[in-house]
Protein backbone atom coordinates (compact mmCIF):
# COMPACT_ATOMS: atom_id res chain seq x y z
CA UNK A 1 0.00 0.00 0.00
CA UNK A 2 1.28 3.48 -0.87
CA UNK A 3 2.21 5.55 2.17
CA UNK A 4 -0.08 8.49 2.89
CA UNK A 5 1.11 12.07 2.66
CA UNK A 6 0.45 14.96 5.01
CA UNK A 7 -0.80 18.34 3.84
CA UNK A 8 2.80 19.59 4.02
CA UNK A 9 4.31 16.93 1.75
CA UNK A 10 4.96 19.34 -1.13
CA UNK A 11 6.62 21.78 1.29
CA UNK A 12 9.02 19.05 2.41
CA UNK A 13 9.93 18.19 -1.17
CA UNK A 14 10.51 21.87 -1.99
CA UNK A 15 12.89 22.10 0.97
CA UNK A 16 14.85 19.08 -0.25
CA UNK A 17 13.91 16.86 2.67
CA UNK A 18 14.95 13.24 2.75
CA UNK A 19 11.66 11.31 2.90
CA UNK A 20 11.09 7.93 4.57
CA UNK A 21 8.07 5.75 5.38
CA UNK A 22 6.87 6.26 8.96
CA UNK A 23 3.61 5.10 10.51
CA UNK A 24 2.03 4.63 7.10
CA UNK A 25 3.07 8.12 5.91
CA UNK A 26 5.84 9.52 3.75
CA UNK A 27 7.60 11.78 6.23
CA UNK A 28 10.79 13.86 6.31
CA UNK A 29 13.62 12.27 8.31
CA UNK A 30 15.91 15.31 7.86
CA UNK A 31 16.15 18.50 5.83
CA UNK A 32 19.81 19.43 6.16
CA UNK A 33 21.45 17.78 9.16
CA UNK A 34 19.93 16.05 12.20
CA UNK A 35 22.49 17.63 14.54
CA UNK A 36 21.73 21.15 13.28
CA UNK A 37 17.98 20.58 13.55
CA UNK A 38 18.35 19.10 17.05
CA UNK A 39 20.46 22.03 18.24
CA UNK A 40 18.04 24.56 16.76
CA UNK A 41 15.29 23.19 19.01
CA UNK A 42 17.55 23.10 22.08
CA UNK A 43 18.86 26.64 21.55
CA UNK A 44 16.21 28.60 19.60
CA UNK A 45 13.19 27.13 17.79
CA UNK A 46 12.18 24.64 15.16
CA UNK A 47 8.94 23.61 13.48
CA UNK A 48 7.82 20.03 12.89
CA UNK A 49 5.14 18.59 10.64
CA UNK A 50 3.12 16.35 12.95
CA UNK A 51 0.04 16.18 10.75
CA UNK A 52 0.45 12.40 10.63
CA UNK A 53 -0.78 12.13 14.22
CA UNK A 54 -4.33 10.87 14.73
CA UNK A 55 -7.23 12.71 16.33
CA UNK A 56 -10.43 11.16 17.68
CA UNK A 57 -13.33 13.17 19.08
CA UNK A 58 -15.39 11.52 21.83
CA UNK A 59 -18.66 13.23 22.73
CA UNK A 60 -21.94 12.48 24.43
CA UNK A 61 -23.58 12.13 27.82
CA UNK A 62 -21.15 9.39 28.94
CA UNK A 63 -18.02 10.83 27.32
CA UNK A 64 -16.12 11.29 30.58
CA UNK A 65 -17.18 7.89 31.89
CA UNK A 66 -16.06 6.27 28.65
CA UNK A 67 -12.66 7.99 28.51
CA UNK A 68 -12.09 7.08 32.15
CA UNK A 69 -12.76 3.44 31.24
CA UNK A 70 -10.26 3.28 28.35
CA UNK A 71 -7.57 5.58 29.81
CA UNK A 72 -5.05 4.93 32.59
CA UNK A 73 -4.89 8.50 33.91
CA UNK A 74 -7.67 10.11 35.95
CA UNK A 75 -9.70 12.81 34.19
CA UNK A 76 -12.60 12.90 36.67
CA UNK A 77 -13.67 16.49 37.24
CA UNK A 78 -10.85 17.82 35.06
CA UNK A 79 -11.08 21.50 34.13
CA UNK A 80 -11.87 22.41 30.54
CA UNK A 81 -8.63 23.23 28.74
CA UNK A 82 -6.55 20.62 30.58
CA UNK A 83 -4.51 17.91 28.81
CA UNK A 84 -3.65 14.50 30.28
CA UNK A 85 -1.05 11.96 29.17
CA UNK A 86 -1.68 8.25 29.62
CA UNK A 87 -2.29 4.94 27.88
CA UNK A 88 -5.02 2.71 26.54
CA UNK A 89 -4.43 -0.89 27.56
CA UNK A 90 -5.35 -4.43 26.66
CA UNK A 91 -6.92 -6.51 29.42
CA UNK A 92 -3.51 -8.11 30.05
CA UNK A 93 -1.93 -4.69 30.69
CA UNK A 94 -0.08 -4.45 27.37
CA UNK A 95 -0.28 -1.04 25.73
CA UNK A 96 -2.70 -0.36 22.88
CA UNK A 97 -1.21 3.13 22.56
CA UNK A 98 -0.04 6.12 24.56
CA UNK A 99 -1.99 9.29 23.92
CA UNK A 100 -3.02 12.77 25.00
CA UNK A 101 -6.57 13.54 26.15
CA UNK A 102 -7.79 17.15 25.76
CA UNK A 103 -10.89 18.08 27.78
CA UNK A 104 -12.90 20.37 25.48
CA UNK A 105 -16.17 20.28 27.46
CA UNK A 106 -17.82 18.12 30.11
CA UNK A 107 -19.21 15.97 27.31
CA UNK A 108 -16.42 16.29 24.73
CA UNK A 109 -12.86 14.97 24.70
CA UNK A 110 -10.21 15.16 21.99
CA UNK A 111 -7.83 12.19 21.83
CA UNK A 112 -4.46 12.53 20.08
CA UNK A 113 -3.01 9.16 19.09
CA UNK A 114 0.07 7.87 17.28
CA UNK A 115 0.14 7.84 13.49
CA UNK A 116 1.11 4.18 13.13
CA UNK A 117 -1.80 3.16 15.35
CA UNK A 118 -4.66 5.25 13.94
CA UNK A 119 -6.62 2.40 12.35
CA UNK A 120 -5.88 -0.05 15.17
CA UNK A 121 -6.73 2.49 17.87
CA UNK A 122 -9.93 3.70 16.28
CA UNK A 123 -11.23 0.18 15.75
CA UNK A 124 -10.44 -0.59 19.41
CA UNK A 125 -12.07 2.64 20.62
CA UNK A 126 -15.21 1.97 18.55
CA UNK A 127 -15.47 -1.55 19.96
CA UNK A 128 -15.28 -0.29 23.56
CA UNK A 129 -17.70 2.58 22.86
CA UNK A 130 -20.60 0.26 22.04
CA UNK A 131 -21.37 -0.13 25.75
CA UNK A 132 -21.56 3.65 26.34
CA UNK A 133 -23.78 6.55 25.30
CA UNK A 134 -21.06 8.25 23.27
CA UNK A 135 -20.20 9.14 19.70
CA UNK A 136 -16.67 8.66 18.39
CA UNK A 137 -15.41 10.38 15.24
CA UNK A 138 -12.05 9.79 13.61
CA UNK A 139 -10.93 13.32 12.66
CA UNK A 140 -7.41 12.37 11.62
CA UNK A 141 -7.90 13.37 7.98
CA UNK A 142 -9.46 16.73 8.91
CA UNK A 143 -6.60 18.26 10.85
CA UNK A 144 -3.13 19.35 9.90
CA UNK A 145 -0.78 19.90 12.81
CA UNK A 146 2.54 21.62 13.36
CA UNK A 147 4.67 21.69 16.51
CA UNK A 148 6.83 24.74 17.22
CA UNK A 149 9.47 23.73 19.75
CA UNK A 150 12.34 25.42 21.57
CA UNK A 151 13.04 28.18 24.10
CA UNK A 152 11.98 30.85 21.57
CA UNK A 153 8.72 29.11 20.62
CA UNK A 154 6.36 31.42 22.54
CA UNK A 155 7.87 34.47 20.87
CA UNK A 156 7.89 32.80 17.45
CA UNK A 157 4.23 31.73 17.62
CA UNK A 158 3.21 35.26 18.61
CA UNK A 159 5.34 37.15 16.09
CA UNK A 160 4.97 34.86 13.07
CA UNK A 161 1.42 33.58 13.52
CA UNK A 162 -0.17 36.26 15.70
CA UNK A 163 -1.14 33.67 18.32
CA UNK A 164 -0.70 34.98 21.87
CA UNK A 165 -0.21 31.94 24.08
CA UNK A 166 1.77 33.23 27.05
CA UNK A 167 -1.12 32.43 29.42
CA UNK A 168 -1.10 28.75 28.47
CA UNK A 169 0.39 26.63 31.23
CA UNK A 170 2.17 23.35 30.56
CA UNK A 171 -0.31 20.67 29.43
CA UNK A 172 -3.16 23.07 28.72
CA UNK A 173 -4.78 24.22 25.49
CA UNK A 174 -7.21 26.76 24.11
CA UNK A 175 -9.29 27.21 20.98
CA UNK A 176 -8.66 30.31 18.89
CA UNK A 177 -10.80 31.79 16.13
CA UNK A 178 -8.58 33.54 13.61
CA UNK A 179 -8.57 34.12 9.87
CA UNK A 180 -11.89 32.30 9.66
CA UNK A 181 -10.28 29.27 11.29
CA UNK A 182 -11.06 27.46 14.52
CA UNK A 183 -7.68 26.37 15.86
CA UNK A 184 -6.63 24.23 18.78
CA UNK A 185 -3.37 25.42 20.32
CA UNK A 186 -1.71 23.41 23.10
CA UNK A 187 1.50 23.58 25.12
CA UNK A 188 2.91 20.10 25.62
CA UNK A 189 5.92 19.23 23.47
CA UNK A 190 7.78 16.02 22.81
CA UNK A 191 11.29 17.41 22.85
CA UNK A 192 12.04 18.42 26.44
CA UNK A 193 11.76 22.09 25.45
CA UNK A 194 8.93 24.60 25.66
CA UNK A 195 6.65 24.31 22.69
CA UNK A 196 3.23 24.57 21.10
CA UNK A 197 1.07 22.35 18.91
CA UNK A 198 -1.29 24.00 16.44
CA UNK A 199 -4.18 22.03 14.93
CA UNK A 200 -6.07 23.52 12.01
CA UNK A 201 -7.31 22.99 8.48
CA UNK A 202 -4.82 21.83 5.87
CA UNK A 203 -4.87 25.26 4.24
CA UNK A 204 -4.18 27.08 7.52
CA UNK A 205 -1.33 24.73 8.46
CA UNK A 206 0.27 25.12 5.02
CA UNK A 207 0.11 28.90 5.35
CA UNK A 208 1.41 28.83 8.94
CA UNK A 209 4.34 26.63 7.88
CA UNK A 210 5.27 29.08 5.13
CA UNK A 211 5.15 32.03 7.54
CA UNK A 212 7.39 30.28 10.06
CA UNK A 213 9.95 29.21 7.48
CA UNK A 214 9.96 32.69 5.89
CA UNK A 215 10.73 34.16 9.31
CA UNK A 216 13.74 31.95 9.83
CA UNK A 217 12.28 29.16 11.97
CA UNK A 218 14.22 26.00 11.17
CA UNK A 219 12.24 23.12 9.66
CA UNK A 220 12.90 20.02 11.75
CA UNK A 221 12.14 16.41 10.87
CA UNK A 222 11.59 13.02 12.48
CA UNK A 223 15.29 12.31 12.89
CA UNK A 224 15.86 15.02 15.46
CA UNK A 225 12.39 14.57 16.93
CA UNK A 226 13.58 11.12 18.00
CA UNK A 227 16.94 12.30 19.34
CA UNK A 228 15.24 15.11 21.26
CA UNK A 229 12.54 12.99 22.91
CA UNK A 230 15.04 10.21 23.67
CA UNK A 231 17.45 12.49 25.54
CA UNK A 232 14.76 13.49 28.04
CA UNK A 233 13.49 9.94 28.57
CA UNK A 234 10.21 10.21 26.65
CA UNK A 235 8.88 6.94 25.20
CA UNK A 236 8.15 6.10 21.58
CA UNK A 237 5.37 3.63 20.89
CA UNK A 238 6.91 0.62 19.19
CA UNK A 239 10.12 0.97 21.20
CA UNK A 240 9.48 1.71 24.91
CA UNK A 241 5.77 0.85 24.73
CA UNK A 242 4.16 -1.97 22.74
CA UNK A 243 1.25 -4.42 22.92
CA UNK A 244 3.58 -6.56 25.06
CA UNK A 245 5.01 -3.82 27.31
CA UNK A 246 3.00 -2.41 30.21
CA UNK A 247 3.27 1.20 31.43
CA UNK A 248 4.74 -0.05 34.71
CA UNK A 249 7.54 -1.86 32.87
CA UNK A 250 8.14 1.32 30.85
CA UNK A 251 8.52 3.35 34.05
CA UNK A 252 5.32 5.31 33.42
CA UNK A 253 3.45 4.32 36.58
CA UNK A 254 2.76 7.96 37.49
CA UNK A 255 0.30 8.05 34.59
CA UNK A 256 -1.54 4.96 35.83
CA UNK A 257 -4.09 5.70 38.55
CA UNK A 258 -4.82 2.35 40.14
CA UNK A 259 -6.92 4.04 42.83
CA UNK A 260 -9.51 5.34 40.36
CA UNK A 261 -12.60 3.51 39.14
CA UNK A 262 -12.21 0.53 36.87
CA UNK A 263 -10.37 0.87 33.55
CA UNK A 264 -9.33 -1.67 30.97
CA UNK A 265 -6.12 -3.37 32.14
CA UNK A 266 -6.40 -2.19 35.74
CA UNK A 267 -6.62 -5.67 37.23
CA UNK A 268 -3.56 -6.87 35.31
CA UNK A 269 -1.48 -3.86 36.36
CA UNK A 270 -2.58 -4.10 39.98
CA UNK A 271 -1.49 -7.75 39.96
CA UNK A 272 1.81 -6.90 38.29
CA UNK A 273 2.52 -4.18 40.84
CA UNK A 274 1.62 -6.43 43.78
CA UNK A 275 3.77 -9.31 42.56
CA UNK A 276 6.66 -7.09 41.51
CA UNK A 277 8.08 -6.37 38.07
CA UNK A 278 10.27 -8.94 36.37
CA UNK A 279 11.75 -6.41 33.93
CA UNK A 280 11.93 -2.64 33.50
CA UNK A 281 13.21 -0.03 31.08
CA UNK A 282 16.34 1.74 32.30
CA UNK A 283 18.97 4.09 30.97
CA UNK A 284 22.47 2.85 30.17
CA UNK A 285 25.57 4.97 29.61
CA UNK A 286 28.48 3.41 27.74
CA UNK A 287 32.10 4.08 28.59
CA UNK A 288 33.15 4.43 24.96
CA UNK A 289 31.77 5.97 21.78
CA UNK A 290 30.15 2.88 20.22
CA UNK A 291 26.46 3.49 19.56
CA UNK A 292 23.84 1.03 20.86
CA UNK A 293 20.86 0.51 18.56
CA UNK A 294 17.34 -0.87 18.91
CA UNK A 295 17.41 -4.63 19.37
CA UNK A 296 21.01 -4.96 20.59
CA UNK A 297 21.61 -7.34 23.51
CA UNK A 298 22.31 -6.17 27.05
CA UNK A 299 24.72 -8.64 28.66
CA UNK A 300 25.92 -9.41 32.20
CA UNK A 301 28.58 -12.11 32.68
CA UNK A 302 27.91 -13.58 29.22
CA UNK A 303 24.16 -13.81 29.92
CA UNK A 304 21.68 -11.80 27.85
CA UNK A 305 19.61 -9.85 30.39
CA UNK A 306 17.89 -7.29 28.20
CA UNK A 307 17.41 -5.53 24.87
CA UNK A 308 18.06 -1.96 23.75
CA UNK A 309 14.86 -0.09 22.87
CA UNK A 310 16.43 3.21 21.67
CA UNK A 311 20.08 4.25 21.52
CA UNK A 312 22.12 7.18 20.22
CA UNK A 313 25.22 9.20 20.73
CA UNK A 314 23.42 11.98 22.61
CA UNK A 315 23.76 15.20 20.63
CA UNK A 316 23.29 17.43 23.67
CA UNK A 317 25.65 15.57 26.01
CA UNK A 318 28.09 13.82 23.68
CA UNK A 319 27.62 10.54 25.55
CA UNK A 320 26.76 7.15 24.06
CA UNK A 321 23.54 6.19 25.81
CA UNK A 322 20.43 4.09 25.40
CA UNK A 323 17.19 2.96 26.95
CA UNK A 324 16.82 -0.79 27.37
CA UNK A 325 14.36 -3.34 28.72
CA UNK A 326 16.36 -5.23 31.36
CA UNK A 327 15.65 -8.07 33.79
CA UNK A 328 14.71 -6.53 37.13
CA UNK A 329 17.72 -7.80 39.08
CA UNK A 330 20.02 -5.71 36.86
CA UNK A 331 18.08 -2.42 36.95
CA UNK A 332 19.61 -0.78 40.02
CA UNK A 333 21.49 2.45 39.29
CA UNK A 334 25.25 1.97 38.70
CA UNK A 335 24.89 -1.74 37.87
CA UNK A 336 27.68 -2.68 35.42
CA UNK A 337 26.38 -4.10 32.13
CA UNK A 338 27.65 -4.62 28.61
CA UNK A 339 26.01 -4.13 25.23
CA UNK A 340 26.87 -6.28 22.24
CA UNK A 341 27.64 -3.95 19.35
CA UNK A 342 28.91 -5.52 16.11
CA UNK A 343 29.86 -8.72 17.97
CA UNK A 344 31.92 -6.82 20.56
CA UNK A 345 30.88 -6.27 24.16
CA UNK A 346 30.97 -2.60 25.19
CA UNK A 347 31.10 -1.69 28.88
CA UNK A 348 28.34 0.43 30.37
CA UNK A 349 26.47 1.22 33.55
CA UNK A 350 22.77 1.56 34.41
CA UNK A 351 21.75 5.19 34.87
CA UNK A 352 18.66 7.37 34.88
CA UNK A 353 16.86 7.27 31.53
CA UNK A 354 16.61 11.06 31.45
CA UNK A 355 19.96 11.92 29.91
CA UNK A 356 19.23 15.63 29.51
CA UNK A 357 17.11 17.85 31.76
CA UNK A 358 13.77 19.08 30.45
CA UNK A 359 13.20 22.80 30.02
CA UNK A 360 9.42 23.04 29.95
CA UNK A 361 7.62 26.17 31.06
CA UNK A 362 5.74 25.12 34.18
Amino acid sequence: MTDKRTCLYDKHIALGAKMVPFGGFEMPIQYTDIVDEHNAVRKASGVFDVSHMGEVLVSGAEAEKFVQYIFTNDIAGAPIGKIYYGMMLHENGGTVDDLLVYKMADDRFFLVINAANIDKDYAWIEAQAKAFNVETVNQSDIYGQIAVQGPDSEKVVAECLGLACEELAFYTFKTIDTEGENLIVSRTGYTGEDGFEIYGSHAYIQNAWDKLIANGVKPCALGCRDTLRFEVGLPLYGDELTDEITPLEAGLGMFVKLDKENFIGKEALAKQKAEGLTRKIVGIELAGRAIPRHGYDVVVEDKVVGTVTTGYNSISTGKSVCMAMVDIEYTKLDTPVQIRIHKKLQDGVVCKKRFYEKNYKK
